[in-house]
């Protein structure tokens, strides 16, 4: 059995772990127990009753966080002429096309959202191979392959999330920082709340949300009541 910290020890005995609670308690008993000496990202785990092998039950979309994540990501951006000076204006971190393929394929993997003009995904498709497996193939479902660059780059660094549901059927999705305010990470929640009930898809049959867990990096995971989850 896995040995587990004091402080966890002292965090599971600070709540009820078998209660159900609603989305505002389970985030401020979040914040209460964290206790490590970062800023602990705070994470939702909806479990939703959906069966992904099935094409019109798959779950993907971004959406922008009204407080973001308290994280800065970086931005790679593939694009030429007016689009690459366009991305570089708008803040991304890194810009370039047949460089920047070169250099990853080289094994360099220093930014966190990737980003292309339709036009660059036949070049960038070679990657496939090396950017899927780390979630970092650009996708219009998400807004990353986009000749609107200034506003991809822009509402990433603002705090734009992915979400995606795996095989099992579960979001896994950061809403924010301990450091934020128990208001702050209400709204992000309700925000990704609001968006996965607008996606429940039209095949789905039963109870739309299984589960539904808020955790910090470090800390218990807390329950909240699949009624009053989304």
């Amino acid at each position: 059995m896995a040995k587990v910290g004091k402080n966890y020890q002292e965090a599971v005995k600070a709540y009820d772990r078998a209660a159900l609670y609603e989305p505002a308690e389970a985030l401020a008993i979040v914040k209460k127990v964290a206790k490590a000496k970062f800023d602990e990202t705070v994470e939702v785990a909806i479990k939703l009753g959906i069966d992904t092998r099935h094409a019109d039950q798959q779950i993907r979309g971004a959406i922008v966080l009204p407080h973001g994540t308290g994280k800065t990501r970086s931005v790679l951006v593939f694009a030429k002429g007016e689009k690459a000076k366009e991305a570089e204006v708008a803040g991304a971190d890194f810009v370039g096309a047949e460089d920047m393929i070169a250099k990853i394929e080289q094994g360099w993997f220093d930014f966190d959202v990737v980003v292309a003009t339709p036009d660059m995904m036949g070049m960038v498709g070679k990657l496939g191979r090396v950017l899927g497996p780390k979630g970092l193939m650009p996708n219009p479902k998400t807004g990353t392959v986009t000749f609107d660059v200034e506003k991809a780059v822009k509402e990433i660094k603002a705090g734009k999330i992915e979400y995606r549901a795996d095989k099992a059927g579960i979001i896994h999705a950061p809403i924010g920082k301990v450091s934020f305010s128990e208001e702050q990470l209400f709204e992000n929640y309700k925000v990704l709340a609001e968006t996965l009930l607008k996606a429940k898809p039209a095949a789905a049959k039963g109870q739309y949300v299984r589960s539904a867990t808020v955790s910090s990096t470090m800390g218990p995971g807390v329950r909240i009541s699949p009624v009053k989850a989304l």
